[in-house]
């Protein structure tokens, strides 16, 4: 019957994903006591509303989130963030911030989402979140680019350092068409490899970067 993994964190009213930029609110528009006055007795609808920032929760980044010229979330190619054959690559528990090419000797990363399972969504919810996460050095950005990886995605506050302005590792992956997934979670309970990715947006135009409900699927 195969098995699903859950990857993604709940998006809830207030939750703050990344320090300086606001939580959802999240209520209804139409609540089930105001929506009995259109339809026959007993019968009530719930119509929701959200406002949010786009990166919210567990998102994809496509090329427009860095370069005014690339794909937007609605030109994201499928073949890109659904049903992609997946690896998890494990960084040790350690201090050690940087995930770097020892990680990834003689690893196939061709047409992969490849995940990088740094145990950061253990820290989801608390202040530590936001401090000192790992990330991913130029290096292994280069790599997973002439590689030819599909996806490329973490489990924490951000695939890059966010100590400086740079941004290396989104401007390599992103200028290649190689869509970036951030606050995954759960990656520890996934196989190394055998299983199928998918991180599917709705087909918005004109943003960059946008939730989506991350999953694994092992046949």
């Amino acid at each position: 019957m195969g098995h699903f993994f859950d990857l993604s964190h709940k998006i809830e009213d207030g939750m703050i994903t990344y320090q300086g930029l606001p939580g959802p609110t999240i209520c209804d528009f139409w609540s089930r006591e105001y929506s009995q006055q259109f339809y026959t007795e007993g019968t009530e609808f719930q119509i929701g509303k959200i406002e949010m920032v786009s990166n919210t929760g567990t998102y994809i980044d496509s090329p427009f989130h860095r370069y005014a010229d690339g794909d937007d979330i609605a030109g994201l190619s499928l073949k890109n963030i659904a049903m992609l054959e997946g690896i998890v690559i494990r960084k040790p528990r350690d201090e050690q911030r940087r995930i770097s090419m020892d990680l990834l000797s003689g690893m196939n990363v061709a047409g992969k989402a490849v995940l990088f399972d740094s145990g950061w969504d253990n820290n989801w919810g608390t202040d530590s979140y936001f401090f000192g996460h790992p990330f991913l050095t130029d290096e292994v950005a280069y790599f997973l680019r002439d590689s030819g990886a599909s996806l490329v995605g973490i489990d924490s506050l951000n695939i890059d350092d966010t100590n400086d302005g740079i941004r290396p590792v989104h401007s390599i992956l992103l200028a290649a068409n190689i869509p970036i997934v951030e606050h995954l979670c759960n990656l520890s309970t996934l196989p190394d490899s055998g299983f199928y990715f998918q991180a599917v947006p709705p087909k918005i135009r004109g943003l960059g970067s946008f939730p989506v409900r991350a999953f694994a699927f092992t046949p």
